[in-house]
């Protein structure tokens, strides 16, 4: 009642304003503005960014870090994330595609489409940004829900590749990380790769992106074991993460303040030395997750943070699956669960379907099948920037 009072009044002031102009403009002050703001903090960001015309006093509470800060933690409290398929084509696009998944509305899946067609994209989104790579286009930080972007240049790794100093050709072998130092409040886009492929001494060389530079710095500071190749970082609660290519598969974490690397703890996995395409980490239920698939068994476990120690979530029979996801392939990614339930799964491998898995009933589902290529993350709207 108190939600849609609110929006009425909201409206209704908008409206006065159209019709009458300017003079309408004492009438916007009926209430206080505190009281605006926290009407304002419970808006979806399309509202938000309609409201921005309303005044000056507007746009500039609308624009504060202050205010987003508080409405995206409001929209993360008062509903689930969303579900946002970022599409890579090479035609023009048509429109957007979005439809409620399971028998509420509260998530969305989304789709968002960029004319890069051999851009990669980030694990994950951090405060409702995207971040994108490629060594053909410049890389580019995106809000889906506002069009802002700001692209950042090639790192040294990527100009390696692109001046084919790297034995492996122009496959991914390395996955760009993006993140937030909690407490400055700054984003970076982070680099990690085994400096031995590019003939260097050191174990790992660490790249990472000054947004207020607009520059790319090297760290002293490296990771004590070489990456687990063709593994995207994934962004969890301040810090990086990464799995270790050593006798045994461990978890690496670089905290974005500090600026430093620490082992975690050991990967949950049966073999000691798995194939790169076989495991997984990500983000599931605010947990930071690993998975192996050993066929024909997919195993998801999560980690607690404060004892470090892995709890297995659930096994998954992966022959109700084939041949929708490739048995010799890139193992599905596990991208959300909802109502506790119902795991969301995609697949990593070209065209691959979005999959529904019900844990109780073990039953599949298919959800979407992507018509061109592209990621299946969970997403928060926000109004953030860099």
């Amino acid at each position: 009642m108190l939600k849609r009072r609110h929006g009425s009044i909201l409206k209704r002031h908008g409206s006065d304003k159209r019709r009458r102009g300017s003079s309408s403009s004492v009438e916007l002050e009926v209430l206080p503005h505190d009281v605006i703001e926290l009407i304002l903090e419970r808006l979806p960001v399309e509202s938000l960014r309609r409201f921005r015309s309303v005044s000056k006093k507007w746009i500039f509470t609308i624009d504060s870090p202050s205010f987003q800060s508080r409405q995206l933690n409001l929209r993360r409290q008062s509903r689930g994330h969303d579900l946002l398929f970022v599409a890579y084509y090479e035609d023009p696009p048509d429109d957007v595609a979005q439809h409620a998944l399971g028998s509420s509305s509260s998530c969305i899946y989304r789709t968002v489409k960029f004319p890069f067609p051999n851009l990669l994209l980030c694990y994950g989104s951090c405060d409702g940004l995207v971040c994108l790579f490629c060594i053909d286009t410049p890389n580019v930080v995106v809000n889906p829900a506002t069009r802002w972007h700001q692209s950042f240049p090639f790192s040294s790794l990527q100009r390696r590749i692109i001046d084919k100093e790297t034995p492996f050709g122009s496959d991914p072998i390395y996955e760009l990380g993006f993140g937030k130092d909690k407490l400055s409040g700054t984003y970076k886009p982070v680099w990690l790769y085994n400096s031995s492929e590019f003939g260097l001494d050191n174990v790992t060389t660490c790249e990472v992106f000054d947004f207020s530079t607009h520059s790319w710095r090297n760290l002293v500071a490296s990771s004590p074991y070489p990456i687990l190749r063709f593994q995207k970082p994934v962004y969890f609660d301040g810090s990086l993460y990464w799995l270790t290519d050593c006798v045994e598969t461990k978890v690496l974490s670089f905290d974005l303040h500090t600026e430093t690397f620490q082992v975690i703890c050991k990967a949950p996995f049966a073999d000691d030395a798995p194939l790169p395409s076989n495991v997984v980490l990500f983000i599931l239920d605010h947990c930071l997750c690993a998975s192996e698939k050993t066929w024909p068994t997919q195993v998801i476990w999560s980690l607690d943070s404060s004892s470090k120690t892995w709890k297995q979530m659930c096994s998954i029979d992966l022959t109700n699956t084939f041949p929708l996801f490739d048995r010799c392939g890139l193992m599905p990614l596990p991208v959300a669960i909802l109502e506790k339930n119902k795991l969301y799964l995609h697949g990593r491998n070209y065209l691959e379907p979005l999959m529904l898995h019900d844990l109780n009933t073990k039953s599949f589902e298919v959800v979407s099948t992507p018509t061109t290529p592209g990621d299946c993350i969970y997403y928060f709207e926000s109004l953030c920037s860099v």
